[in-house]
């Protein structure tokens, strides 16, 4: 059944969403509803006419329109910041030009009292008027969410609240309140929307046009009609439209938007180079590598949506605890406004020694509102995850944050992530010569690993093929290449069968000279690699490898101790490299000759131990480890589809210099998050005690319910900041 995507807007807090939501899925044919706050958007699965959907929805005060469509609840508001911003907000929205048509009704109201130019009948009357004018869009909303989802919303207990001030003859205070919850509700939509603009800015970083190479001239076309294998031109200074390879040209390119990476990265000829990077001092011209739907930017800012619908943990219960607290709160009023006078000789109405049992209920109506709640959450989570993309980092929403922000273990792969996973063939040993990989028995060595080799994707033949290469060693591309997991590799050469694989390996296969035993022995003792190798009669010699640490390696170890964390290393390599890489960079557990079936059983018996476990890898070779971790982390996978899909985060760029830094944001974020729900939590019930025993004012209450929420969202905009 195909899902569509929808445009929804004038929704001013968490709680909005969660009404659209279940309005929706009440129509009949919609199988799957799902509305996100922050970004604005309803996902719907299901067969249901979209003028049947539209009435629904606007019957709960929203709008609706199609993705493609523009995005009306995005008014000149978002574009202007401040006061002028707020103002072209509120015009552009009638729910609030009927605040404001209230609020100038209230001030010549207010104005003919102070200064006694009206009777005070006519004066109530304008006060009457002012509210009603103002109330419309909040009481349509209040009761046709009780008709339709059969729930108590704050507009409902709003509506409740001003016409009881009525009856109480509060005039002056009903219409005051009802003006400042609008313009309270626009205001937190004005914010919210301020934070979505975050995610709008990564949005900007995709050209529109590219200047497309044709029979030596260049046109001016849309970035989607490029195809894979055109030809582009990218001048200095400007931002690179799609996905590509340098096909002519040298310039440095500044990827720090997509990489996080601070210093412009000089690209040649066959290098890749990311849509929305900055060209520098000189012309590029690029082949597309990926279209523009499938860029790596694209790919970035359709995660980043995806991950808003991803509640953290303290969101979801949040949620669920919204979803029963203002009945509960509704009924408690509705207790306090009659228990009271009935059974306790109390007074229902206001007398001059204090006010009346029922007010003190109207009071609690108003602060009820539990939008700062629910808000303090999802802003705080999308700001968190578009800061830390802005400098390279993925994070797949708010549950990976919150598990990322208290790991206390992180199991670090070896190769390709604390170390480069740039193998090179330091030495060559026969048993006939050891001066070195040029002499002839040497070549014949490297030919022969070199035939079986040309058919892997394992680190050790790179390096082989490439000592190939500058050697000038010709082979024969073997046939019926198997691999033995984790041992080596075996196929068949001119007829003869040739194994490759480790020393471990070998002794206990083949037998070999006490010679090379003890050279390959040696080799590993020194933190290096040794591969033996098996002619089909016997073994001809080895090759020493050895990879280095990566530079940043032992900063970040040192960095995430200093945080508390402890760094553990997984090795599919023999003790004596993974000791020696492991004292390199400061680790101090680490475990070798790991498979990668092991690797998931050290993942699953530290995540038992320790129960939070962060696991680091490439995101291609250590995908089963990176699943079984609390939450895995993939590194480099800004040119890697497959890293993006599997891992939980992902750093962009190649290294792991933004591994601390990240993990400072989220512990930030989520002291946010739990600065903003006990600031919540804790001034609702003050209030509502207030309200409770008579010594808080519904003005106050309204004004308190404001403070809140404003507080709460920009507390949570924090996570915005470095």
């Amino acid at each position: 059944m195909e899902s569509r995507q929808f445009k929804i807007g004038n929704m001013d807090c968490a709680g909005c969403a969660r009404e659209v939501e279940s309005a929706v899925g009440k129509l009949e044919g919609v199988h799957f509803a799902r509305v996100d706050f922050l970004g604005a958007t309803l996902q719907l699965v299901g067969d249901v006419e979209f003028d049947r959907l539209r009435k629904q929805v606007e019957a709960v005060g929203k709008t609706i329109a199609l993705d493609q469509e523009k995005d009306d609840s995005r008014t000149a508001g978002a574009k202007r910041a401040g006061v002028l911003g707020f103002w072209d907000f509120l015009r552009a929205r009638p729910a609030s030009r009927l605040a404001i048509i209230g609020g100038a009704l209230l001030l010549i109201a207010i104005a003919a009292d102070v200064l006694g130019i009206l009777p005070g009948d006519i004066g109530n009357l304008l006060y009457v008027a002012a509210m009603l004018v103002a109330i419309k869009p909040i009481a349509e909303s209040g009761f046709n969410a009780l008709r339709i989802n059969r729930e108590f919303n704050i507009n409902l207990l709003m509506t409740v609240a001003a016409f009881g001030a009525l009856f109480l003859g509060e005039f002056l205070e009903a219409a005051t309140v009802i003006f400042l919850f609008a313009i309270g509700e626009a205001l937190e939509g004005y914010t919210a929307d301020r934070a979505r603009d975050s995610l709008r800015s990564l949005m900007a970083l995709k050209p529109a046009t590219a200047q497309r190479i044709a029979d030596d001239q260049t046109e001016i076309v849309p970035v989607e009609a490029l195809r894979i294998g055109d030809a582009i031109r990218v001048p200095p200074g400007e931002r690179i439209p799609i996905d590509g390879a340098v096909a002519a040209g040298h310039s440095a390119v500044d990827q720090s938007h997509i990489t996080g990476e601070s210093l412009p990265i000089t690209k040649a000829p066959g290098e890749e180079v990311f849509a929305g990077s900055i060209n520098g001092a000189a012309v590029l011209e690029l082949r597309v590598s990926r279209l523009s739907a499938d860029s790596t930017v694209s790919r970035i800012i359709e995660m980043l949506q995806q991950a808003q619908s991803r509640r953290a943990p303290s969101q979801r219960l949040i949620d669920r605890f919204a979803h029963y607290y203002t009945p509960a709160v509704a009924l408690t009023a509705f207790a306090i406004a009659f228990v009271p006078p009935l059974f306790f000789g109390g007074s229902f109405w206001s007398t001059a020694e204090g006010t009346g049992w029922l007010y003190r209920a109207l009071a609690m109506l108003v602060i009820a509102c539990p939008c700062a709640l629910v808000i303090s959450t999802p802003v705080t989570v999308i700001s968190a995850i578009t800061a830390a993309a802005r400098r390279g980092v993925l994070i797949k929403g708010g549950a990976p944050l919150e598990t990322l922000a208290g790991s206390k273990v992180i199991a670090f792969d070896k190769t390709g992530t604390l170390t480069r996973g740039v193998l090179s063939v330091e030495a060559t040993y026969t048993d006939n010569c050891d001066e070195g990989p040029d002499c002839v028995p040497c070549a014949e060595l490297i030919g022969l690993a070199a035939s079986l080799e040309a058919q892997s994707t394992h680190p050790f033949a790179g390096a082989i093929l490439d000592m190939a290469a500058v050697g000038d060693v010709s082979y024969t591309r073997a046939t019926g290449v198997e691999t033995l997991v984790g041992q080596g590799l075996r196929g068949k050469v001119n007829g003869q069968l040739v194994t490759i694989g480790s020393h471990s390996f070998f002794d206990d296969e083949f037998g070999h000279s006490a010679n090379l035993c003890d050279m390959a022995a040696s080799i590993e003792q020194a933190g290096k690699s040794a591969v033996m190798v098996h002619d089909g009669a016997a073994v001809r010699g080895l090759i020493a490898l050895a990879d280095s640490a990566r530079e940043e390696s032992a900063q970040v170890v040192a960095e995430l101790g200093a945080m508390g964390i402890e760094s553990i290393m997984l090795s599919g390599d023999n003790g004596h490299v993974a000791a020696s890489i492991a004292e390199q960079v400061g680790v101090g557990r680490f475990y070798g000759e790991l498979l990668p079936e092991d690797k998931v059983s050290a993942v699953e018996k530290l995540v038992t131990r320790h129960d939070n476990v962060a696991m680091v890898g490439d995101g291609i070779n250590d995908t089963p480890a990176l699943g079984r971790a609390s939450v895995g982390i993939a590194m480099g996978g800004a040119g890697s589809a497959q890293a993006m899909e599997t891992a939980d985060v992902v750093l962009l760029a190649q290294g792991l210099r933004q591994l601390p830094r990240t993990i400072k944001r989220a512990r930030f974020a989520r002291q946010l998050i739990r600065e903003n729900i006990a600031l919540a939590i804790g001034l609702k019930v003050v209030f509502l005690l207030l309200a409770a025993t008579g010594n808080v004012t519904m003005l106050a209450a309204v004004f308190a319910d404001m403070g809140m929420s404003l507080a709460v969202t920009l507390n949570g905009m924090r996570a915005l900041r470095d």
